[in-house]
């Protein structure tokens, strides 16, 4: 370059490395990778089943896989232990999902009624290792 100085090599210059991670935006916005969890049965004796990610969530899809038409078989699902064993849960009935775009490491889901219920988990996968997600949601003041 006339006049200028060029240099070809990162040697005493400064890069940014944009890593993946929590706050950063690039890894929301690509495709994520799928994650499939079909035939989850929560037994009618108030057992709770950890659902882990191995990465942190882009998206979170739960269904309640029994049919409309057969008997009440209702699903409780939260993001702690606590949440739904108290007040902060979501409930399903049969053949009823819910879609949210979270970024979570695990889930906790179980039968709410005597009969056992039957779900599935579908998620999209950030490339966000689930350990960066240090969250304890505990149940309370809402998060559950």
């Amino acid at each position: 370059m006339p006049g200028g100085k060029t240099n070809s090599s990162p040697v005493g210059t400064s890069f940014i490395s944009h890593n993946v991670g929590l706050y950063n935006v690039g890894s929301y916005q690509v495709s994520s990778v799928p994650f499939l969890s079909s035939s989850i049965t929560a037994q009618a004796d108030g057992d709770i089943i950890a659902v882990e990610f191995p990465k942190v969530t882009k998206f979170i899809v739960i269904r309640n896989l029994r049919p409309a038409s057969q008997t009440s078989a209702p699903l409780r699902f939260g993001f702690s232990e606590n949440g739904i064993n108290r007040a902060n849960y979501i409930t399903l009935f049969n053949d009823e999902s819910f879609t949210a775009d979270y970024k979570v490491s695990k889930m906790y889901i179980r039968a709410d009624l005597a009969a056992a219920a039957t779900a599935s988990v579908y998620a999209g996968l950030t490339g966000i290792p689930a350990s960066q997600l240090t969250h304890n949601w505990t149940g309370s003041k809402g998060v559950g």
